[in-house]
């Protein structure tokens, strides 16, 4: 690279950092839009779910043409452009994408929306193709893994606030709108969100093009041919396809139209219903006068006749839609079958035959792929779905415009463990670093308690929230920085956190998922530093196999959806238990790996950031 320097570029570093900040909150708005669009178009779980299946399919597909680019010209097309225009190119895509979001909103079309959050996405793919490997650019190799850390602190507080603007943006107001209530809300606030991010897309893209800071970060170096790893990638794009049409067409189908009428038969009912739940639950919240107990069982009572009177189509949808929701389950369990079966083939047959698979022949890359796919899965599919669990009586009965601060909390809890991996950013003696470890948190958890208390929020039933930070800590102090020790002891947490979660109920339990963001905040750099060791000159594009994993944001989310289609959503979150449970392996598994091959997996720097 022609660019190579010592001493760090903090001009354009700072610069960079800004991509990382949109990520983030595109991302973390999903979560909020997620349940949203549920209320709005009158969606089921799984429907709603497809906002992460667009927009991070996108991630993958963009990744893969990437790859197929440099596999079948020999050049890499992001080190040919060099990294300061690609992330120029990937901000104006993304900017065309959220022009395609404000006619989809304005012309009130779901489709339309995922067509435009995918372009964006698109965008987002080429970034973070280039971006990562910039910011170890931009300064001595040693220390890139802090200057990554860095950016995804930045990244994570853009988690932090994107459901607070994007709630705002959504509800207009900080105050509770119940779900009925969001079928009849304007989407004209939302166009000009999407006005606003086109605009800092476009600016950002300005600001990076003119920037005499930046380096080019073109790079002439051949890419390593890999023709039979892109064949079996792009068999299993196609695979993909197979498995989810089916899913797709069986919402036209005359079972689910059945569904739709009996649905649309009871709605006024059911709107009465859940109505008078809510009230309900605001009246239980308060419980301080008599008259307010009598007024609830009134309200029970009422609510038992009105379920009583829809009780015969209730069970006539529930005959219809089991054999469906099953039907549905297979396809996309074949999906996940596809992504496992596949890249475990690859990896087979690299070990018979190395040549034509590049980085595949390494068995550590292609269970860290699995490790990136399960990462971003389950850490996408927790927060997404924990606005329709948040719904429930157990859970608090809160609304969708409610739920904005846990979601802002989980999100935030990633921040937490991403800006104490960023202080070896700073030359700290040992006594300060480990003084760091505990206050660096801490001041995280109070931004995220501060930001959404100063957007008018409620954040009491959030405070004692710090005790699991203070668990999080703990955990840092244990793993030292070793990405296998690590992998295993936030993996172990984070099946902890999610069993505990799934046998309570209430605060309880609500702390336990929210943990989740807690376990996952460290996993990325390990995973990533632990799967390209040992590559050689497959490095790079075993960089580029992992970023294709990404897709697992869009897989998995819609899998624990469908479940919760069929059990319920706080059933579906043996998912996370599953996933959590491989990341724990793979970090016990590489080590083995890696020791095989004479690597000490202790002294490997744990790097990159998502």
């Amino acid at each position: 690279m022609n660019t190579e320097q010592n001493k760090t570029n903090y001009p354009a570093l700072y610069t960079l950092i800004t991509v990382f900040f949109f990520w983030g909150f595109i991302a973390a708005g999903n979560s909020i839009f997620i349940p949203f669009c549920k209320s709005y178009f009158s969606l089921d779980q799984f429907q709603s779910q497809l906002i992460d299946f667009a927009f991070y399919t996108a991630y993958y597909l963009g990744a893969l043409l990437l790859f197929a680019f440099g596999a079948l010209n020999g050049k890499d097309l992001v080190a040919k452009w060099g990294y300061k225009r690609s992330i120029v190119y990937g901000l104006l895509f993304s900017a065309l994408g959220a022009g395609a979001m404000i006619v989809a909103v304005q012309a009130n079309v779901y489709a339309g929306m995922l067509v435009g959050l995918f372009i964006v996405a698109l965008g987002f793919s080429l970034q973070q193709t280039a971006a990562n490997p910039f910011a170890v650019m931009l300064g001595d190799p040693k220390t890139g893994a802090s200057r990554q850390n860095l950016a995804g602190g930045i990244n994570s507080f853009g988690t932090t606030i994107g459901p607070i603007i994007v709630g705002f943006a959504l509800f207009g107001t900080a105050a509770a709108v119940s779900d009925d209530q969001i079928k009849n809300l304007g989407l004209d606030k939302v166009t000009l969100l999407y006005i606003g991010v086109g605009i800092l897309f476009l600016i950002a893209a300005s600001v990076f093009f003119f920037s005499k800071k930046l380096p080019t970060g073109i790079s002439n170096e051949p890419v390593e041919k890999a023709s039979k790893a892109l064949t079996t990638l792009i068999i299993m794009t196609g695979l993909l396809a197979v498995m989810f049409a089916p899913v797709f067409n069986s919402y036209n189908s005359e079972e689910a139209k059945k569904i739709v009428e009996l649905e649309n038969s009871i709605a006024p009912i059911s709107t009465q219903i859940r109505e008078l739940k809510h009230v309900l639950v605001q009246l239980e919240r308060k419980n301080t006068q008599k008259v307010e107990v009598a007024s609830e069982e009134l309200l029970s009572q009422e609510i038992k006749l009105l379920e009583k009177s829809i009780a015969p189509q209730i069970q006539e949808i529930n005959t219809i839609k089991h054999p469906l929701e099953q039907y549905r389950m297979y396809w996309l369990s074949g999906a996940l079958l596809v992504i496992i079966g596949g890249l475990l083939f690859a990896n087979l047959r690299a070990k018979k035959n190395s040549e034509g698979w590049g980085a595949m022949r390494y068995p550590q890359l292609v269970l860290g792929m699995l490790a990136i796919f399960t990462y971003v899965g389950v850490e996408v599919a927790v927060g997404s779905n924990l606005g329709e669990l948040l719904k429930l009586p157990e859970f608090g009965s809160f609304s969708s415009s409610e739920i904005a601060p846990y979601i802002s909390m989980y999100w935030g809890s990633l921040m937490i463990g991403r800006w104490a991996g960023a202080i070896s950013v700073f030359n700290l003696s040992t006594n300060k670093r480990h003084l760091a470890l505990i206050i660096v948190p801490l001041l995280a958890f109070s931004v995220i308690i501060g930001v959404n208390t100063i957007a008018q929020q409620d954040m009491t039933p959030l405070y004692y929230y710090v005790f699991c930070v203070g668990l999080q800590i703990i955990a840092f102090f244990i793993s030292k920085n070793k990405p296998a020790r690590t992998l295993m002891l936030f993996g172990l947490f984070g099946v902890t956190a999610m069993i505990i979660g799934l046998f309570s109920t209430g605060t309880v339990a609500i702390y336990a998922f929210l943990s989740g963001g807690l376990a996952c905040s460290i996993m990325w750099p390990a995973i990533f530093s632990l799967a390209i060791t040992g590559l050689g000159k497959y490095t790079s594009q075993g960089s580029a196999f992992l970023v294709m994993m990404i897709l697992g944001g869009g897989i998995i989310p819609p899998l624990q959806g469908k479940v919760s289609d069929i059990i319920g959503i706080h059933e579906s979150y043996f998912i996370p238990v599953l996933c959590f449970v491989y990341l724990a392996f793979y970090g016990y598994i590489v080590k083995q790996i890696l020791q095989k091959q004479g690597i000490n997996v202790d002294a490997v720097e744990a790097e990159g950031s998502h």
